[in-house]
């Protein structure tokens, strides 16, 4: 197979247009077929070099690569709209020249009070033919679009969908549509057509709301004499409301703002593919899964609710599945920006912490957030914290940590030792040692195991810290 991914540099990477890039990933590479990048830079006004830079930084974060593309080249270039107008002149003009398409010279202002009227009386605005037959251009005018040509109005035009099997529309329904505006740009309906023909495209998958695009399209491939390729249309993501995720509206829908949440890419992916395609009960699938397991037979028609707390747990899942070196060298730049200079400390220290804090953890930046006592200077206690743990009579319980702490082996198990000892010498709950400590070396009252914790603070540096803690604390 030979599928593609064809989005419009005008913003960043939606989440819906990732999904529809991942499932045409999945088929190629299942298959060992081609996934080709194509970019529809024909909306002039908005197109930028930012916007395409944003979604081949997207692309390129979630490891979905392309074959043929931007950067890569290919045997059926070129991959921009903007550098293929001529083809989309030329095959214009075959269709003219055929009786399969015409030059409209009727403007915008002489068709608006017809669009009004239609709206007005509930109904489609179709074109109402009146270039259709001309010779030459009407007096006085020379500025025209190409609109294609219905040959008939009987009957239907019908398709089978991979996702959502029959589709069908009276052809009484349909219009001379534009194909080519006056400056030669092509409207989608026309240059996906040239562009998925010439690319020897074999399978469009993309967003339901192109089905009825579908429907002219067939009737160009027809008119052309081209084979047309099979369809997938694939279901809408919604926002928790039930909404269509939106650019303007939902942040979830930009796919960077959770690289910048913390998320991780395999995670995104795996709660992506969900959104639409199953594998039985299966719900922590590694891309590996994907690629074995995934067909556009399996993609359901319903459309899937973003759940974020749903993402969080899959997060979750795949820091503590994947290798702790991994996750460190992910989460250094997240560490940089809340702890700066910590990602210099030893790198033992680095990922004994990750360890530590990714059970309790559902991003990076969760992590980094929570790791900071880990690295800095002394700590800053939470009124709170201290005003309920640091209180007169846990005095006497954390002075006596800190003598023995000073003269033990500083490892995790040495540790939790001398606080079960100074424990059970003051005949009091191990909680009762451990929970001055922490806040003494923490700043607050959860962390994980203390001798763990101690351990990764530092000899030097948790003793400081308790020392100042015992000089604030009340008699």
């Amino acid at each position: 197979p030979r599928v593609r991914f064809a989005p419009s540099p005008t913003g960043f990477l939606h989440i819906g247009g990732a999904r529809t890039a991942l499932f045409n990933w999945l088929y190629a590479r299942r298959y060992g077929g081609a996934f080709i990048l194509r970019i529809e830079d024909t909306d002039q006004k908005r197109s930028t070099e930012a916007s395409l830079q944003a979604i081949l930084d997207a692309l390129n974060w979630l490891k979905i690569d392309w074959d043929e593309g931007p950067q890569k080249g290919g045997p059926y270039g070129p991959y921009f709209q903007t550098q293929r107008l001529e083809r989309y002149a030329e095959v214009a003009e075959q269709l003219i020249a055929e009786g399969k398409a015409f030059r409209c010279y009727c403007t915008p202002e002489e068709l608006e009070p017809l669009r009004k009227q239609a709206e007005k009386e509930k109904r489609a605005f179709k074109y109402p033919g009146t270039c259709r037959e001309l010779k030459a251009p009407p007096p006085g005018k020379t500025r025209s679009v190409v609109r294609f040509k219905l040959q008939s109005t009987e009957g239907t035009i019908r398709f089978k969908d991979r996702v959502l099997g029959e589709i069908a529309k009276p052809m009484s329904d349909m219009d001379d549509w534009v194909m080519l505006r006056g400056d030669g740009i092509p409207l989608y309906s026309y240059g996906c057509v040239l562009d998925d023909h010439d690319m020897a495209i074999t399978l469009v998958a993309r967003g339901q709301e192109h089905v009825n695009s579908t429907f002219p399209q067939l009737l160009l491939y027809q008119a052309l004499g081209w084979e047309p390729p099979e369809f997938a249309h694939l279901p809408l993501i919604l926002a928790p409301n039930g909404e269509k995720l939106s650019k303007r509206k939902h942040a979830d829908a930009d796919v960077m703002n959770h690289k910048h949440a913390g998320i991780l890419p395999e995670a995104l992916l795996n709660y992506v593919v969900r959104l639409g395609w199953s594998h039985g009960n299966d719900e922590v699938i590694p891309v590996e899964k994907m690629i074995e397991w995934f067909d556009f037979d399996a993609v359901g028609a319903t459309s899937g609710k973003w759940d974020h707390e749903k993402l969080l747990w899959l997060n979750q899942q795949y820091l503590m599945s994947m290798p702790v070196e991994t996750i460190t060298d992910r989460w250094l730049p997240y560490l940089e920006e809340k702890s700066p200079g910590a990602p210099a400390r030893p790198r033992a220290q680095i990922e004994g912490v990750v360890r530590l804090l990714r059970p309790r953890s559902r991003t990076l930046v969760e992590m980094a957030e929570t790791a900071r006592y880990f690295f800095s200077d002394g700590v800053t206690i939470d009124e709170k914290a201290f005003a309920k743990v640091l209180t007169p009579e846990a005095r006497p319980l954390l002075s006596a940590a800190r003598e023995q702490l000073a003269q033990a082996t500083w490892s995790t198990q040495a540790l939790d030792a001398v606080v079960k000892q100074v424990a059970e010498s003051a005949g009091v709950g191990m909680g009762k040692v451990a929970q001055p400590i922490r806040v003494a070396v923490t700043g607050g009252t959860t962390s994980p195991g203390i001798g763990e914790t101690l351990e990764l603070i530092g000899r030097d540096e948790s003793l400081r810290r308790i020392d100042a803690a015992l000089a604030k604390m009340p008699a």
